[in-house]
């Protein structure tokens, strides 16, 4: 039995039917397209076996997807407009309500996004990542260059040296704002002039002979590094959706472990060649880690994005799935992915959100560790009994257990989308290696266990913050409120290192019990205020539910919102990952 459609019922109002249905009579119609809705109420006649005399034209329902669209409408630009008119409908509205059922319209196929994606992948977060693995070598080669002759040659005390690593953050605090920039200035120009400014500041170091000349670096430092590393996530959102992004970010934030074991290897190296030169070793450090910056900074100006339709390395048609893709993280008409500057109302909201503080807070707890253990780490090891070089090798290793934990944690997290467990279980990983460290240089226990407890620590704290970061973009509604979220995550978070860089005098010196403690404290804060959150948002999410009781969450493609259908008008209500 065959359906036909009565062209006497398309009166009324009712849109008449599109050349995406195929007509038994010559020509396609030139009609505006036939929607779900208007399909539905339209009239059929059925043709049975005995034959139905049926008046006027008649139309055979044949649904075709967007895919076909060149097997039908070759030669005919009648056709290829109206399919046009409907993609360009279909990218605004992307869903419908049609009989109490979501419609969907396909307008890629999950091969094409799966391509997009990998190549987005290999292109764009290994680039951002090897740009944030240079920033983070010259931020914490400080470290190495003290073992390796810092300290004696510019004759500084253990006051002076802290000053030198409390400088670069109270800067670092300072122009966190910066973070904001992405969303007015071209990211790819951004990104190449911060990455050129802080090369050219680490390559000076090289030249520093005083205290003072060195105090000025290491804030000019700060400036540079802060303008691009924490706005970093928040450029990777341009580009991912809610649920791809903590594993993007983890990829992007375990270029810290990685390049601090590769800094301390590179230093390893630096010291055993500076033997044979006439230049000091940490010198050399300082300039054979920071230069490389400075090319790099013109394969960003080239390379980098500055959304997803700019993207370069992307095909035409690539640019335009990974544009169509993020349609749904785009809810509204004033959000794009391009650069489209910021709304003052959206920052006040943010900066009234009492849930922005609880991140923040977290960010503060897990910096304080974060920022203590890698400057002093190659030290403590000295201090273990190990000679300057072997503490340089020995560096590595623990940094290298973290780049894969990392990742792991991050792949888990957007696997089952939760962010709050995962944050946990890092926080009581990163507090167990600190509590392994205190308690066996409180009992004067063997080398051996101190350095077990680097590994826990390192990979606690790394995961804590790459979670932390994700959930704090995952949990804001727009690009204005994403920026301010990570701007007070960052300058309220960066205050951790002010502390965490006085907690290892060389009055603690061998064991640094109290410094250990008090990190181990701050990782099990962090747990706490991890679930403290996940409360917060649970009961956001519940009201929510009340509020718009004729609710239907959305699928895995949409995942985050929720949609209410009053009457004839569609509602959105902002979904919070727990």
């Amino acid at each position: 039995m065959e359906a036909r459609l009565n062209p006497h019922n398309l009166t009324r109002g009712r849109r008449p039917p599109s050349p995406h249905y195929s007509p038994h009579s010559d020509g396609p119609s030139q009609a505006d397209p036939l929607t779900p809705e208007s399909a539905s109420d339209l009239n059929y006649e059925m043709d049975s076996p005995n034959g139905r005399e049926v008046l006027g034209r008649t139309f055979e329902l044949k649904t075709i997807t967007p895919l076909q669209r060149h097997s039908i409408n070759q030669g005919n630009p009648a056709i290829d407009r109206d399919i046009e008119h409907r993609s360009s409908f279909e990218e605004e509205a992307p869903t419908r309500q049609g009989n109490g059922r979501k419609e969907s319209f396909m307008l890629y196929t999950p091969d094409e996004e799966s391509k997009v994606l990998k190549k987005l992948d290999r292109r764009l977060v290994l680039f951002v990542a090897i740009l944030y693995m240079l920033s983070f070598l010259d931020r914490s080669n400080i470290g190495n260059a003290k073992i390796a002759g810092l300290s004696e040659d510019l004759q500084l005390s253990t006051p002076q040296y802290e000053w030198l690593l409390t400088a670069f953050y109270i800067t670092y605090i300072l122009f966190e704002w910066m973070t904001i920039l992405y969303r007015v200035v071209p990211p790819h120009i951004y990104i190449a002039l911060c990455v050129a400014s802080w090369g050219l500041v680490a390559s000076l170091q090289s030249v520093a002979d005083s205290f003072t000349s060195m105090l000025v670096l290491r804030a000019l430092l700060g400036v540079g590094e802060a303008a691009f590393g924490p706005g970093v996530p928040f450029y990777l959102s341009f580009f991912y959706k809610r649920e791809e992004l903590a594993l993007r970010t983890g990829l992007f934030i375990s270029a810290a472990p990685l390049a601090t074991s590769f800094a301390s290897s590179l230093a390893w190296l630096i010291t055993k060649a500076a033997m044979k030169v006439p230049i000091a070793a940490w010198r050399l450090l300082f300039l054979v880690e920071g230069f490389p910056s400075m090319i790099v900074a013109l394969l960003a100006w080239y390379h980098m994005p500055d959304s997803p339709g700019t993207a370069k390395f992307l095909t035409q048609r690539q640019r335009n799935v990974a544009r169509l893709r993020l349609r749904k993280e785009k809810r509204t008409k004033q959000e794009s992915s391009e650069v489209s500057g910021i709304k003052m109302k959206e920052i006040f909201q943010t900066l009234a959100d009492p849930k922005c503080y609880v991140t923040a807070a977290m960010f503060f707890s897990c910096n304080v560790a974060f920022s203590s253990l890698p400057p002093f780490l190659p030290t403590i090891l000295e201090e273990m009994g190990y000679t300057a070089l072997k503490s340089q090798a020995l560096s590595a290793p623990p940094y290298l257990f973290s780049f894969f934990v990392v990742l792991l944690i991050a792949y888990l997290s957007d696997r089952y989308r939760s962010r709050s467990f995962y944050v946990c279980l890092s926080a009581v990983l990163g507090s167990t290696g600190y509590v392994v460290i205190a308690v066996a240089g409180w009992r004067q226990a063997g080398a051996g266990w101190r350095y077990a407890g680097v590994y826990a620590a390192s990979a606690g704290f790394f995961s804590a913050i790459t979670i932390i970061i994700t959930w704090t973009i995952n949990n804001q509604e727009t690009d204005s409120k994403k920026g301010t979220g990570m701007v007070m995550l960052n300058i309220i978070g960066q205050l951790g290192p002010l502390l965490g860089t006085r907690l290892y005098p060389d009055s603690d010196k061998p064991y640094y019990v109290k410094g250990m403690s008090v990190c181990a404290g701050f990782m099990l804060l962090v747990f706490v205020l991890s679930w403290i959150l996940r409360a917060i948002l649970a009961r956001e999410n519940a009201k929510s539910r009340i509020a718009y009781s004729r609710i239907e969450v959305v699928d895995d493609e949409e995942d985050g919102f929720a949609m209410a259908n009053d009457g004839e008008v569609e509602q959105e209500r902002f979904m919070y990952i727990l």
